[in-house]
């Protein structure tokens, strides 16, 4: 007779976003013994971590904290969409956020570096890739400051965690700025901007922009003594795509985030959208 049922293969499948034929023989090889189980999965994995190294790990969750002026944005990868709905890994998600929020880390690999209870964030990290048996990784993390942060985060289906997430930074803390703040966060996880201010645009990609709408003016046959306002038409429509403050907002097409935000008295002074794999 079997030392566990099903639902000690469950649970330990819950606990650990183990396979469930791997829970099945640890459960057998543990008699029964749940504990035992799931440090056997552990020891298992162990073995297996360098070769998951080269696999993909495109799903996964975005997680957000914010305390008044300061916010952080952590994307944490898993291979599979299973292992991200999981109460282990949105646990590790958790305790990853709290360990760069309270280290103030400005990037992955100083977040991996860092101490967590004795141990490095990566150790811990590479404990869960043997527990779980997937490649788990912190893909990037960002810091946003301002007299107000506003965060939204949001799910692009409903039995999964977050997987955009956004901050914006406020130059102003009242709370007109604060939900203002908030809905242009809402936009910006809707409409994708890149940069912040057509001035972070980097100029050889505004110059390849110029050059490929001449070059489709003149296929188009335009005129020649009207390519250059065709051209600076079209590289103004790349910015409004692609510039935060130059977006038409989502929630009103007729005015731009800009006019939003200064209808509110404030301005974003910075913002970091992520969205799992991309």
């Amino acid at each position: 007779m079997a030392a566990y049922t099903a639902a000690d293969v469950k649970a330990l499948r819950e606990k650990t976003g183990a396979g469930m034929l791997d829970c099945k023989n640890a459960l057998v090889e543990a008699e029964g013994d749940f504990d035992k189980a799931v440090e056997l999965l552990r020891v298992k994995g162990l073995k297996g971590v360098t070769k998951r190294e080269g696999r993909v790990a495109s799903n996964g969750l975005v997680t957000a904290s914010v305390d008044g002026g300061v916010g952080v944005l952590v994307e944490l990868n898993c291979e599979t969409d299973f292992v991200a709905k999981g109460e282990r890994f949105q646990e590790l998600a958790a305790q990853v956020l709290a360990q760069a929020v309270a280290t103030k880390a400005g990037d992955a690999q100083t977040l991996l570096a860092s101490d967590l209870d004795g141990k490095t964030v990566q150790a811990v990290l590479d404990e869960a890739n043997a527990t779980i048996g997937e490649k788990i990784e912190i893909r990037r993390i960002a810091r946003v400051e301002g007299a107000k942060v506003a965060s939204y985060l949001h799910k692009t289906a409903s039995d999964l965690p977050p997987t955009i997430g956004v901050l914006v930074a406020l130059d102003s803390d009242s709370e007109d700025a604060a939900a203002t703040g908030r809905d242009v966060a809402m936009h910006a996880a809707a409409m994708s901007p890149v940069y912040l201010t057509r001035d972070e645009v980097p100029a050889d990609l505004v110059e390849t922009e110029r050059r490929v709408a001449e070059d489709k003016a003149k296929e188009e046959g335009k005129p020649e003594a009207a390519l250059p306002k065709i051209v600076e038409g079209r590289v103004n429509s790349f910015f409004k795509d692609n510039v935060l403050l130059e977006q038409a907002y989502a929630k009103d097409p007729k005015l731009t985030v800009s006019k939003v935000l200064a209808g509110a008295g404030t301005n974003v002074t910075a913002f970091a959208r992520f969205r799992v794999g991309a």
